[in-house]
């Protein structure tokens, strides 16, 4: 049967092509998992990133299609994906243009956003429309409750559909079908033990002291991981049923990076090549404002940038990116752990390694050729991230100690999924803390480029108006916070909030060394910056409709420079008319968070309504007054309704998407329904009409 099976799969068209859409590593691990578990199933992935049509062809692709995509902004495709969205949406296409077409779709995404998984609803919508059949059912998954839910079932299935696929295509090019599904379903039978020990998955039995290996995987006895003492888990230790548990673990990911460690002589590449999209420009920070009082719970900061010696363009509302660095102590730390604080200042080479044995093996787009150490480790990997189940199953074998060994398998196992979830995924938790929770475990640094994503940009919401201020851009945020927990024994600063608040402290906090001969507070620091226009978070087009603006705590940004717009264009156009303006803010306190600039907008006319409420300050008043932004709006219900329906008015929402952007939607469908006088369904069918025209419009972020 095997025999049959080899020479089979000579005859047969074991190849599907494999595309991936990824925005920050997500979809482009998942599709090497794919092209991974391919191999033991007989077939072969042709994998490219969807973004390399030089590769590939859809108009004459006769295999099947397995596509992988994600989601970013606020629904958008990434990045990766635009052209070949801009290519399928053309609509000269004619309706039965991938008639042909055979395909599975894994979309991700995150149910905290309106416009979940839509990356992927997009293509698959167009593919369908264009005649494009499913081999296999779409797959959505969910980063809120974890991608694995979805993907590892997905991935399951998708080798009998795969099979039943190449049934049918090869049925209709004339071959005997029984002796096709003969063949294929020999496949398992020929390869069994190595599917279920190096591919899917391994089986591991609870043996003393044997040390793992390719094709087995033994492990010491549970009890030098669980104490009886010990009853609840934690990062480090686990309890019945899952210490005493087999497990089942990923395969092993081959590993496909050398690093060669060469002299000290040389230049790091400029950060404008760390960037794929668009071009950065390197700006002086001219202005830090500490918008909140010392004691607030939140730290808001205002930075000004001067563009005026640049060719960057905005409106508001749009977003740029901030080239941001990891935290200086935290590279050193890592440095220090990983045993190369000599050579953090050494340059590195970066190849593919030679005769490895992961398929389709590149060089990551995001790691120069050549860089130092240091350099790598600040600009160009993100060291924060939270480890994939494949990166804890690699430092599995970078363990020394037994009982550490044995809770990294259980993390990365299916039976351990809801631990991964409680410890690694809900905590937060980074490599450096891995490190620390489990001190045998000593990574080579080839690993680290193999499995932490790229160092993303920092995406912020433009607070201010080129016409207003001609040649400076503003932008407004809080310093991110993580409190130190039982997983991460030291408190942490976002990445990038972090670092611009260590920047601009001598603006914050002037001292003789940093006043100007007229006593003004100087800076020299610069930041670089790139460009990410919003397509449709704008100011509309006519200025005589009127909007409403819900923008509490730091979602207050985009609306500054919306007002700040409106004002320029009331004071050079008196004879234009002017639609009323709402704006609903929120913050905890009255005295240590409001922002005064909003009065100055109502006073002068540019700001018709203003309305505000403080959730954290006591009140002696019988009826107390409304906490959230999302009650007051209920509170002028008619005037909402009429901007909305009568008038045809936007509605901007901008700020925190489960606690506030939520909340404010029911709220909008309870006004909707009340004042029309209908039942919720249908309010909610005209919410989503005004989504569908761009009247309703969201920037949120969880």
């Amino acid at each position: 049967k095997s025999a049959l099976f080899w020479k089979m799969c000579c005859d047969l068209k074991r190849r599907f092509l494999l595309l991936y859409a990824t925005q920050k590593g997500q979809a482009k691990a998942i599709a090497e998992e794919i092209c991974q578990q391919a191999g033991t199933h007989g077939l072969e992935a042709d994998m490219h990133c969807i973004s390399e049509m030089d590769k590939y062809n859809l108009e004459t692709e006769k295999d099947p299609v397995v596509i992988v995509i994600s989601t970013t902004g606020t629904g958008d495709p990434p990045d990766t994906a635009r052209k070949f969205v801009k290519k399928i949406q053309d609509k000269a296409l004619p309706p039965g243009h991938f008639a042909h077409l055979q395909y599975g779709l894994l979309g991700l995404g995150d149910s905290e956003y309106t416009f979940f998984c839509n990356g992927g609803k997009t293509v698959d919508r167009r593919l369908q429309e264009l005649g494009a059949q499913h081999f296999y059912e779409t797959g959505l998954a969910d980063d809120c409750v974890g991608l694995e839910l979805v993907v590892d079932p997905w991935i399951d299935g998708l080798w009998l559909a795969l099979k039943e696929a190449f049934v049918l295509q090869n049925k209709k090019e004339g071959m005997n079908s029984s002796d096709i599904s003969n063949a294929l379903s020999a496949a398992p039978v020929h390869i069994e033990n190595e599917l279920n020990i190096s591919s899917e998955v391994q089986k591991l039995k609870l043996e003393d002291g044997v040390r793992s290996s390719d094709l087995t995987q033994k492990l010491v006895d549970i009890h030098l991981v669980a104490s009886t003492r010990d009853a609840e888990p934690s990062l480090v230790h686990s309890i019945p049923p899952l210490s005493q548990s087999a497990l089942n673990i990923p395969a092993l990911p081959p590993e496909y990076i050398e690093v060669q460690f060469q002299d000290t002589h040389g230049e790091n590449p400029h950060l404008s090549s760390l960037i794929s999209e668009g071009t950065a420009f390197e700006v002086p920070i001219t202005k830090a404002v500490q918008l909140t009082r010392e004691d607030a719970i939140k730290t808001a900061l205002l930075l000004e940038l001067d563009i005026a010696d640049t060719i960057f363009d905005y409106q508001p509302g749009d977003a740029f990116c901030v080239i941001c660095p990891n935290n200086v102590s935290e590279v050193e730390e890592l440095l220090q752990i990983l045993g190369l604080s000599d050579k953090g200042e050494n340059f590195v080479c970066v190849k593919v390694k030679q005769g490895t044995k992961k398929k389709g093996a590149t060089h990551p787009q995001h790691i120069p050729e050549r860089s130092t150490l240091k350099f790598l480790l600040t600009w160009c990997l993100e060291i924060r991230a939270v480890p994939k189940k494949a990166f804890l199953r690699a430092l599995v074998e970078c363990t020394g100690d037994a009982g550490e060994k044995r809770r990294l398998q259980e993390l990365c196992s299916r039976q351990g999924a809801s631990d991964y979830t409680q410890f690694i995924r809900d905590s937060n938790v980074c490599l450096l803390d891995l490190l620390h929770a489990f001190p045998s475990c000593k990574p080579s640094f080839n690993l680290l480029i193999e499995h932490l994503p790229k160092l993303q940009a920092r995406s912020y919401s433009v607070s201010s108006s080129n016409l207003y201020q001609p040649g400076r851009l503003c932008f407004v945020f809080n310093i991110v916070e993580f409190p130190a927990c039982p997983t991460r024994p030291v408190a942490r600063k976002g990445v990038c909030t972090g670092w611009l608040a260590e920047l601009v402290a001598p603006l914050l906090h002037p001292n003789k060394n940093t006043l100007d001969t007229k006593g003004i507070s100087t800076s020299t620091e610069k930041i670089s910056i790139f460009s990410r226009p919003n397509n449709t978070f704008h100011l509309p087009a006519d200025p005589s409709v009127p909007f409403v603006m819900v923008g509490p705590g730091t979602g207050i940004s985009p609306f500054i420079g919306f007002l700040q717009h409106r004002q320029k264009l009331r004071e050079e156009h008196s004879d234009w008319e002017f639609g009323e303006t709402w704006l609903f803010f929120g913050c905890r306190h009255q005295d240590r968070d409001y922002l005064d600039e909003l009065k100055c907008f109502l006073e002068n006319g540019t700001l018709t309504h203003l309305k505000v409420c403080f959730s954290r300050d006591s009140t002696t008043a019988e009826v107390a007054p409304p906490k959230y932004v999302q009650d007051v709006i209920r509170l002028y219900a008619k005037e909402i309704a009429r901007v909305l329906l009568k008038e045809g008015g936007y509605f901007y929402v901008c700020g925190d998407k489960k606690h506030m952007a939520d909340g404010v939607s029911d709220a909008v469908v309870d006004i909707l329904s009340m004042e029309m006088e209908t039942d919720k369904l249908e309010a909610m069918k005209i919410l989503a009409t005004l989504r569908e025209a761009k009247r309703y419009l969201q920037d949120v972020w969880s």
